[in-house]
């Protein structure tokens, strides 16, 4: 096992949690979820750009997330913890791969989570199709780019924490 390995789940493990927790609270979980949606927790997907550790932490913090939501009678049932969270898996990925390109970083969530969840939406709920993602696409836009933004600046700030930062930017 490598060295980096603890640090590496742990990483994984704290955003996930972090990504649960924020998208669960009282209150925050209400806009967390359905057609016109603003998930608070979706500003940590930039952290791919940071820490890779995020990739596999923000699919499980997802998974959790749209679990619970869905025993709370939130989200789209099933296909929302599959395929939603699917979204977050290949988005995170994708979010990673632009790490060199801090503006476009945010991108990725913003346009899968319009697709994906937007069809989900209209397939279970029967919202029209264009506007649902549109209204997905806004909010994750806003949690993406005006949250997910002041993280990535915070993170890139803290050397303490991210001490390459500059280096993969």
């Amino acid at each position: 096992m490598k060295k980096k390995t603890p640090k590496y789940i742990t990483q994984a493990a704290l955003i996930a949690a972090v990504y649960s927790t924020v998208s669960l609270v009282p209150g925050i979980s209400a806009i967390s979820f359905g057609p016109v949606q603003l998930r608070i927790a979706e500003a940590l997907t930039v952290l791919p750009a940071l820490f890779p550790a995020a990739i596999p932490g923000l699919f499980v913090g997802c998974i959790i997330t749209n679990t619970i939501g869905v025993t709370m009678g939130l989200g789209a049932g099933v296909l929302d913890i599959i395929f939603g969270s699917l979204a977050t898996l290949l988005a995170a990925w994708l979010s990673y791969l632009l790490r060199k390109r801090s503006f476009l970083v945010p991108l990725p969530p913003v346009i899968i989570n319009a697709v994906v969840v937007g069809l989900l939406l209209h397939y279970v709920n029967g919202f029209p199709l264009i506007e649902t993602m549109l209204y997905v696409a806004a909010g994750q836009a806003a949690a993406c780019y005006l949250l997910g933004s002041l993280v990535l600046y915070f993170f890139k700030k803290r050397k303490d924490i991210v001490p390459d930062a500059d280096n993969k930017q």
